[in-house]
């Protein structure tokens, strides 16, 4: 391996030209090139970012002998195959989120990466961030009581054109596959650590609601789980309403506000979280407390450091292949109970 890992991104998107624009912060990291279908998307993409490569085809791509991790940021019906495709051709793979469309997919992912030996992670640059180490930390500790109710929610208002991605069925558009994967992954994280768990704890129910649209996908949707030790959690995604884009955990002494949770700090600095005690004798609440963790990189080059950083053991703490397993198991099951279904 050589002394910086030499990336090469798929797909020429938004969450494309952010990773690039956050790779020359990260400890790791070089970007060798782009791949689009068509030459002249590449080559409009690496005119951005330097000195980088265009690719006309992903195929072209994958036989790049001087590319080590593939970054696959095609929208979600695309990310099996080309993963898949990535494995076997002995590249390390970062897949956008959600991993896949399905959990049958996922599993055939895992396979392929397993087989090949190569390492595979679903882009949750979230989960990589001191921020929610720390929040999981803080949980476990019991600073507030055994925690009994999270809510999380994620949804903004994206487009009302039918052939938007996001409300498109064809490529996999609807907010409990764009948006939703991100609160079902943190719901199970914080459940796990308030059972005193390392890692996430998978629910024992799930129910579920929404509005679906002329165009077949979710539009707005509700979920309610349940976990071990009694815990619920209420999930709230849009790719049509604005939410506030919180995590909010609920324990017996205190609750924990997470204002920043699915991107923190950004662009590197600092992030916060509001802690707030109960004294239960009295009914007083302690004042607020601010935890703040610091991080000088960007979220998108931690995420490309922690690849990196556990490329010979083929998955990362962060989001292990299991994780990704069951966080998709928890999709297909909110998936059926409003009623979506994709070819």
């Amino acid at each position: 391996m050589p002394e910086k890992i030499r990336w090469g991104i798929m797909g020429t998107g938004n969450i494309a030209a952010k990773f690039a624009q956050g790779l020359p912060a990260s400890r790791t990291g070089v970007l060798q090139g782009v791949a689009s279908r068509r030459d002249e998307t590449a080559k409009a993409f690496a005119g951005r970012f330097g000195d980088i490569r265009a690719w006309g085809s992903y195929d072209r791509l994958l036989a790049d002998p001087d590319v080590d991790v593939v970054y696959i940021t095609t929208p979600h019906p695309w990310h099996a195959e080309w993963a898949i495709k990535a494995a076997r051709a002995g590249k390390h793979i970062l897949c956008e989120k959600p991993m896949a469309m399905n959990a049958g997919q996922v599993r055939q992912m895992i396979d392929a990466a397993r087989r090949a030996g190569v390492f595979l992670m679903e882009a949750f640059m979230y989960r990589c961030h001191a921020q929610t180490a720390r929040l999981a930390e803080l949980v476990r500790s019991g600073r507030i009581g055994q925690v009994k109710l999270i809510r999380a929610t994620f949804g903004h208002h994206a487009s009302k054109s039918p052939d938007d991605r996001f409300l498109s069925r064809q490529l996999g558009g609807g907010g409990i596959l764009d948006v939703g994967c991100y609160t079902v992954s943190m719901a199970r994280l914080i459940a796990g650590a308030g059972c005193g768990k390392a890692g996430p704890a998978e629910p024992l129910q799930i129910s579920g609601c929404g509005h679906v649209g002329q165009t077949g996908v979710d539009e707005w949707a509700v979920a309610n789980l349940k976990f071990p030790g009694d815990i619920v959690a209420q999930l709230a995604v849009s790719v049509n309403v604005q939410m506030d884009n919180l995590v909010q955990v609920f324990g017996t002494n205190g609750t924990i506000v997470v204002p920043w949770p699915w991107k923190p700090a950004g662009e590197g600095g600092k992030a916060a979280m509001i802690v707030q005690q109960t004294v239960h004798a009295s009914g007083i609440p302690h004042p607020t407390e601010e935890v703040v963790v610091e991080e000088s990189r960007p979220i998108y080059a931690v995420e490309a450091d922690t690849v990196a950083e556990n490329l010979a053991a083929g998955q990362a703490p962060a989001m292990t292949w299991a994780d990704s397993l069951a966080n998709a198991e928890a999709l297909d099951a909110w998936l059926a109970a409003v009623g979506v279904k994709y070819e």
